[in-house]
């Protein structure tokens, strides 16, 4: 046994020695910019080697005490591999807590090393592995502390396993977090798995860090995460880690991202024309990157409103110049005769922000919010399938988002602030444009009248609150639409799966919310002595919802019209056979699951009891 692991550390001191290992690079993509954001750098040692696996290379470094020096071998090799190929974007190098106190990390050898590969250190994230307990925290804060001041950026790799749980969040504050696979897998099937990614979201969002969702391996998986609004993501539906990695997105990835579900952001610009990025570029000739520093100093001094330039290498951004960054540093004695004649990448920012033209203005205004904040001086580069277009400002970005809530305020019902009559169409219509497929949901509260006039208009005013807050309680906002049509009529554009699910809960809920409004003894009695319509004092039950829903195909309607009408129609249905005898009081859905014009098939009606 001695003999094998003699053996093991022999050829483990070969491969170190002999450069052997192989790096291999799995591309990340970025949702919102419908691009590769950078790659993750993995590790493999000799084809046909028993060290070939990584967990058997690290473990075999581990036994023979080697642990920092395979991993200083890897982070040279991954550096070396990521710049002899010119990847684009960030590389993420995998790296234990303790190697951040590594003297060959801390001493500047690193940056010699990317000095040396021409790579800036705001491209390269740090990314901390699970592996190894953190001991020392204190001494690891003032390393990533360290770090930071040199432009690298941190992830904490696995959140729900290992180290990398909510405290160490909390402690080391990453610019990225990644999030365990066992969460991701499946999740388009599990809601408890798709609740612990929105609680996720919800604390990336508060700490201004980016997630990054692991093991993506279904186009479900990935829609599921991309219409949940998480930064990026990674796995093998995307592309497995490869030397050679693709450099744009693959086709069945590119596909996915097209098949996109409509934002439910209000809109400013009419019907079906709903502001993206492309909306908002400037078409600015970019400087190719073997343009010279006294070209792009000469353009700056050529166009006194130019002040960034975009620099490009075959069509695709690679960098941007900052127009009062550049001069400042020219101005200096003798800089113009060191590094006039010098390539444009010299200065230039290695990471600007690139967005697709598609992205959406609520997509734009979530990353300009977690960016650095020259990217608010600076402004983002627009691409159309990863080829540059133009430029786009924060200037113009917060001028369009004014005009959108404007409008949306001025058709917004009074009482609960939500939208109304006109931004209701205006949203079926683009669903209906984008041939999406969604469920429109009619809510009406049964015998509402006799309540509010028996309890007062106030009394009244509250209940239609209340059911606008158990609405958007009830909804996914990313995905889901509310509105306010006047009176005690709400209507909802469903494009969450689980619609039918929440419609229920919504109806549960409102008859909770009804029992504590109420005194005892109306409770008990199930309703109160009231006038009806006619003028004619009977008994009045309690106030229940009724929902009509209708699901919605491409080609079903042509018109907000057609969609509210059927809705309309639906709902009608809920009420009457709430009514009807034998009814359970606490409230009904029904679904017309019919198309229009097409005979067979039936309406599904389920009463609450």
């Amino acid at each position: 046994m001695l003999s094998l692991i003699d053996n093991e550390t022999a050829e483990l001191r070969d491969i170190l020695a002999r450069g052997l290992l192989v790096p291999v690079f799995q591309p990340i993509v970025d949702f919102r910019a419908r691009a590769v954001f950078g790659y993750e750098a993995l590790i493999r040692g000799p084809e046909g080697s028993r060290l070939h696996a990584p967990d058997a290379l690290f473990a075999a470094a581990k036994r023979a005490g080697l642990g920092l020096a395979l991993e200083h071998a890897c982070r040279e090799a991954s550096l070396r591999g990521f710049a002899g190929q010119a990847l684009v974007g960030r590389l993420f190098l995998n790296v234990t807590p303790g190697c951040l106190l590594d003297p060959l990390l801390m001493n500047g050898h690193t940056q010699s090393l990317l000095r040396e590969l021409g790579l800036p250190a705001n491209r390269i994230v740090l990314e901390l592995t699970e592996n190894q307990q953190i001991t020392d925290l204190p001494g690891i804060q003032e390393a990533l502390l360290h770090y930071r001041g040199r432009g690298f950026q941190i992830a904490i790799d696995d959140l729900g396993e290992g180290f990398a749980n909510l405290r160490m969040w909390s402690d080391l504050r990453p610019e990225f977090v990644k999030i365990d696979k066992h969460f991701v897998r499946g999740i388009a099937d599990d809601r408890i798995k798709y609740h612990f990614v929105r609680a996720m979201q919800d604390l990336a969002e508060i700490c201004n860090a980016s997630l990054v969702a692991e093991g993506i391996e279904s186009v479900e998986d990935f829609n599921c995460i991309r219409d949940m609004g998480i930064a990026c993501g990674q796995g093998f539906f995307i592309a497995k880690p490869a030397v050679t990695p693709p450099r744009q997105l693959p086709q069945t990835v590119a596909g996915a991202l097209d098949q996109r579900r409509v934002s439910v952001t209000p809109l400013a610009a009419g019907p079906g024309k709903l502001p993206t990025a492309r909306t908002l570029l400037r078409p600015i000739e970019p400087l190719p990157h073997t343009a010279t520093n006294d070209v792009a100093i000469a353009r700056f001094e050529a166009d006194p409103e130019l002040y960034v330039l975009p620099v490009v290498n075959g069509g695709q951004p690679v960098g941007m110049l900052n127009r009062h960054s550049l001069i400042d540093r020219f101005a200096r004695p003798f800089r113009r005769e060191l590094y006039g004649s010098k390539s444009c990448e010299l200065f230039m920012d290695h990471a600007p922000l690139i967005v697709d033209q598609q992205a959406s203005i609520q997509e734009l205004a979530l990353m300009l919010a977690l960016a650095p904040k020259h990217y608010l001086y600076d402004g983002f580069i627009v691409t159309g399938d990863g080829r540059y277009l133009g430029v786009g400002s924060s200037q113009d970005l917060m001028g369009t988002i004014t005009e959108m809530q404007i409008s949306a305020a001025r058709y917004a019902n009074p009482l609960t602030q939500l939208p109304g009559n006109v931004p209701i169409n205006e949203h079926i219509d683009r669903m209906l444009t984008a041939d999406a497929e969604f469920v429109a949901a009619y809510i009406d509260i049964d015998n509402f009248k006799p309540f509010n006039d028996n309890f007062g208009y106030r009394r009244g005013d509250d209940l239609i609150q209340t059911l606008g807050q158990l609405v958007c309680e009830a909804v996914d906002p990313r995905n889901d639409f509310v509105g306010h049509i006047g009176g005690d009529d709400f209507f909802v554009v469903f494009q969450s799966h689980d619609w039918e699910m929440r419609c229920w809960q919504l109806v549960r809920g409102f008859a909770e919310r009804m029992e504590a409004m109420i005194a005892p003894e109306e409770r008990a009695q199930g309703g109160y002595m009231a006038e009806n319509r006619r003028g004619e004092l009977g008994f009045q039950s309690l106030p229940t919802l009724s929902i009509g829903a209708v699901r919605v195909g491409a080609g079903h309607f042509e018109s907000h019209r057609e969609v509210a009408a059927a809705a309309s129609v639906a709902k009608k249905q809920a009420k009457k056979r709430a009514k009807e005898p034998g009814g359970v009081i606490g409230g009904s859905v029904f679904i017309e699951r019919r198309r229009p014009n097409v005979d067979g098939g039936g309406p599904v009606v389920r009463q609450l009891n």
